[in-house]
């Protein structure tokens, strides 16, 4: 057996556990195998292992290797997890299923048209830059709620739920507390939050959905 189809197998297992040690429903947490820089042949054995909820971080390299996959394999959902450049709107739209990077202004102008004229709309995540980090994109914490707002009603995007990624040096456990009591505020049900290492606590603090790579893919 493939080792991504193994390790695939012990993440599935381990989130399960979180949320019965959690109380919460099983099942009630989509896995989100992040494939970032790994090609169509790595990927293959995980989506015939079952798994058809997969990450990319930048539209041309998912460009590359998803439309093949996602033709194979119809019923693939594909979430944009890095930044997104307004200038790759039209290309994101056409290709993701999910975008969770919607972070500024610009950015949802651009998705409206785009959802506006190619008549194909993605489900949207805005993205909470929990630790104010300068380096890293997101919209404040403290402006969160206001531009979920904005993106509703200014530009008629219908938002989701809300997605971070907490400080790498810091315990994520605040940051996840954080962008749940900002869903709530903004009337959101999802939260994209956790990643290879902290996914399971993420679970315990209500993320409905993980994005995890390395624990399944490896590291490149």
């Amino acid at each position: 057996m493939e080792k991504s189809v193994e390790q695939l197998t012990l993440v599935k297992d381990k989130i399960g556990a979180a949320e019965r040690e959690a109380n919460r429903p099983e099942g009630s947490t989509t896995l989100v195998a992040v494939s970032k820089t790994f090609d169509a042949s790595h990927i293959r054995p995980v989506i015939e292992a079952g798994q058809r909820v997969f990450g990319e971080n930048r539209v041309q390299e998912a460009q590359g290797k998803w439309p093949g996959l996602k033709a194979e394999f119809p019923d693939i959902e594909l979430h944009l997890i890095g930044p997104l450049q307004s200038n790759k709107a039209k290309e994101a739209v056409a290709l993701f299923d999910v975008i969770e990077t919607v972070d500024r202004e610009k950015i949802a102008a651009e998705l409206a048209r785009e959802i506006e004229r190619q008549g194909r709309a993605p489900r949207l995540y805005v993205q909470v830059n929990t630790g104010s980090e300068p380096q890293k994109a997101g919209i404040e914490p403290r402006e969160a709620v206001a531009f979920v707002k904005r993106c509703r009603e200014v530009h008629g995007l219908a938002i989701e739920g809300l997605m971070c990624i907490p400080p790498a040096e810091e315990n994520p456990g605040p940051h996840f507390a954080l962008l749940e009591k900002l869903a709530r505020e903004a009337g959101l049900e999802r939260l994209s939050m956790g990643m290879s290492g902290d996914y399971e606590l993420a679970v315990a603090f209500g993320a409905t959905s993980v994005r995890v790579g390395s624990a399944i893919f490896g590291t490149r």
